[in-house]
Parts: C-alpha cells; sequence; structure tokens
C-alpha cells in the first residue's frame, strides 16, 4: 500500500478529497495530515476520517529536524501539499527528490509566488480581465511555485465572472484532477518497471 502524507494550512476540503478519493480506492493511504495551523479546519477533516493530524510551529519546521524525523518514520511515498502556506524547507526536499508536489490555483507561471495564494489569486485574475484561469500540480523546490510543472488544466473566465465564481470554478478543477494526478505519479514509476 503506497503512503501519502499531506501538508495543509486551512480548510481542508483538498485534503479531505484526496483521503476519501484513495480509502475507496485501496491502493494508497493517506497516513498523515500535517498543519502549521492549529485552528485549520483540515485538522478536524483528519481526525475524522480516522487520520493521524499534527500541528507543528516555524521551529520544528525550519530551525530542528522535528518534522523531518515524523516524515522519515512516516516513509512517505507522496508528500502532498493541499493549500499549505509555507515554503518548504530544501533539507525536506532533499531527503525526498521528486516526492513533494503542489497544487497552485492557476495557471503557473501567471499568478504564483509569495502571497499569491487563494482568493488572492483569483482577485488578481479577474483584475486583469484573464480570459481563462486553472490549476497547476507541480514539483516543489526551495522557490514558491517555481518546481516543475507536471499537469495543468484550464477553466474559461467570464467577463461578469467575480473572484468567488474563479474560485468555485478552480475547486471543481482541483477535486477532478489532484487525486488521479496523485495515482499516476505514485504508480508511473511501478508501470515503467514491467
Amino acid at each position: 500500500m503506497k503512503r501519502i502524507v499531506i501538508f495543509a494550512s486551512g480548510s481542508g476540503t483538498n485534503a479531505e478529497n484526496i483521503i476519501k478519493y484513495f480509502h475507496e480506492q485501496k491502493i494508497a493511504e493517506v497516513t498523515h495530515v500535517f498543519s502549521n495551523n492549529l485552528r485549520a479546519k483540515v485538522l478536524k477533516r483528519a481526525h475524522g476520517l480516522n487520520v493521524k493530524a499534527l500541528h507543528f510551529d516555524r521551529t520544528s519546521f525550519y530551525d530542528t529536524s522535528e518534522v523531518l524525523h515524523i516524515l522519515k518514520d512516516a516513509k512517505p511515498d507522496l508528500i502532498i501539499l493541499a493549500g499549505f502556506l509555507w515554503i518548504f524547507p530544501k533539507k525536506i526536499i532533499d531527503v525526498f527528490p521528486n516526492k513533494v508536489i503542489n497544487i497552485h490555483p492557476a495557471l503557473l507561471p501567471k499568478y504564483g509566488g509569495k502571497g499569491m495564494y487563494g482568493h488572492h489569486v483569483h482577485e488578481a485574475v479577474v483584475r486583469n480581465k484573464e480570459k481563462e484561469s486553472g490549476i497547476t500540480i507541480h514539483y516543489v523546490n526551495e522557490h514558491y511555485d517555481e518546481g516543475a510543472i507536471i499537469f495543468q488544466a484550464k477553466t474559461p473566465v467570464k467577463e461578469t465572472d467575480s473572484a468567488e465564481d474563479v474560485a468555485n470554478a478552480i475547486h471543481q478543477l482541483e477535486y477532478k484532477h489532484f487525486p488521479i494526478v496523485i495515482e499516476e505519479l505514485l504508480f508511473s514509476k511501478d508501470k515503467t518497471k514491467k
């Protein structure tokens, strides 16, 4: 059984979707959900779905190896960032090369970088009268939203759309594609071995 660990900072709807998807597929399991936000709804969602939910602070993430040690013990095949707002430390990326992926609510390289998350992205898309937006799933490196792109999906943006309309369309893309891309990444190496 493949093992997945999720990092999230907020509500956790993507995390919940991923947990449920793999619970139904029975080909992988989400073993842990980590959050840097003690009040994040994602921790409650994880508890409710019988997944270990852990909160950590800046010190245990950046200054010590506490989070890294827990991750090593968890032995994840993939580490998924689903609405996780802190930059990921190089020391963790180095231990799990090409095993840390993120989803971004825009078509990178547009609307990426520090401060570009959630409603900030959708408001910028609407303000700039973009004709389309979408999601980008990419590998994580030590810079915000700059890792190699794995997958993108687009949705049209109408002139009458609000940032909330765009957000709703993006969420639908996330729920539809993220678990499938994770599954493909988990099992693509197995296929090449055959």
